[in-house]
């Protein structure tokens, strides 16, 4: 029984680290990943770079040095009291093969009595490290899975009744943003396939999965910020407005919208209403809003107002400590 070993900070996990573990893969027939906890480094926490592993390879043993050692570097001292924490948690598993690409692959290859596996150590089949990519995510991207990169990115969404601004200001923000943002996919498949102004409860649902989808790929080019124009809940208060109920899937891909972005806006409707064909008037924009703001209510999840003109809206956003702090 062949069983590896590899270990990190994954911080982030980039495509070096990915092929070291599919090189350990092919070589045993069982390999652990062991990931130690950064807080002092800009990255997310430890559960989101575990996950990264455990959804690209499901097979490996995914464990969390939440208590491990913090201290790096080749001094004997350190070395010693990372040989003694491994040692001491996988005292009860046999490791044959501890894979690295780093010079510490020696000392903990012997104190495990395992063999010693260098992948890339020269950075030639990957040549990147998690320090260069801390420094430039963005121009570094390609090192990364899309399942990577999109944690590194704010997903900022807007929303609102018809007519409140939000096309307008994702866009202009992303333009002063250097980055990607998501137009309202509602707008686009209503256009191409409404009958008598309507939509049916199917074709709602796929308005909301369509919008993520897309969603999806901008992200893969966004530049620390990705602004988003509605989100699955804007669809599910069209569907209950018109047919009195939404279908499970679209109320399933609403309740995730809490999770799925990390800031949210509400336009307000103090800028003058623009009537064009496909709207339904002031009166709807009034109602419309009121379901909105009170969706976000009961579903607590927090959000500021937007409200002035299209500058002072701006200031508003950028003013944001999560917006400050990616500029």
């Amino acid at each position: 029984m062949k069983l590896g070993l590899t270990l990190g900070k994954f911080a982030p996990f980039h495509r070096g680290h990915q092929a070291m573990i599919e090189s350990a893969i092919a070589q045993c027939d069982s390999l652990i990943v062991l990931i130690y906890d950064c807080p002092e480094l800009d990255v997310p926490p430890l559960d989101v770079r575990a996950r990264w592993i455990r959804t690209l390879y499901p097979k490996v043993d995914v464990v969390l040095a939440w208590d491990g050692p913090t201290e790096t570097g080749l001094d004997p001292r350190i070395t010693q009291l990372h040989d003694a924490y491994l040692q001491r948690i996988f005292a009860d598993r046999k490791i044959t093969h501890f894979f690295s690409s780093e010079p510490y692959g020696r000392h903990v290859s012997i104190a495990l009595n395992a063999i010693d596996c260098r992948i890339d150590p020269e950075r030639i089949q990957v040549p990147i490290s998690g320090n260069a990519i801390r420094k430039a995510i963005y121009e570094n991207r390609h090192y990364l899975d899309p399942l990577v990169y999109r944690d590194f990115i704010t997903k900022v969404v807007f929303l609102g009744a018809p007519s409140t601004g939000k096309t307008t200001i994702a866009r202009t923000l992303a333009e002063r943003f250097d980055t990607q943002w998501m137009p309202e996919y509602g707008r686009e498949y209503w256009e191409q396939h409404q009958v008598g102004r309507r939509l049916t409860p199917e074709q709602l649902v796929e308005i909301a999965q369509g919008h993520r989808d897309r969603e999806e790929i901008q992200l893969r080019d966004a530049n620390r910020l990705l602004f988003v124009d509605t989100d699955a809940t804007t669809t599910l208060h069209f569907a209950k407005e018109y047919h009195g109920h939404a279908l499970p899937e679209l109320e399933r891909l609403a309740h995730q919208t809490r999770e799925r972005y990390d800031l949210f806006f509400l336009c307000d409707t103090d800028i003058p209403y623009e009537d064009t064909w496909d709207r339904s008037g002031q009166v709807h924009r009034l109602r419309m809003q009121r379901r909105v703001e009170s969706d976000l209510i009961a579903r607590k999840i927090p959000y500021a107002v937007l409200r002035g003109s299209l500058e002072q809206r701006i200031q508003s956003v950028i003013s944001h400590p999560k917006i400050g702090c990616r500029v």
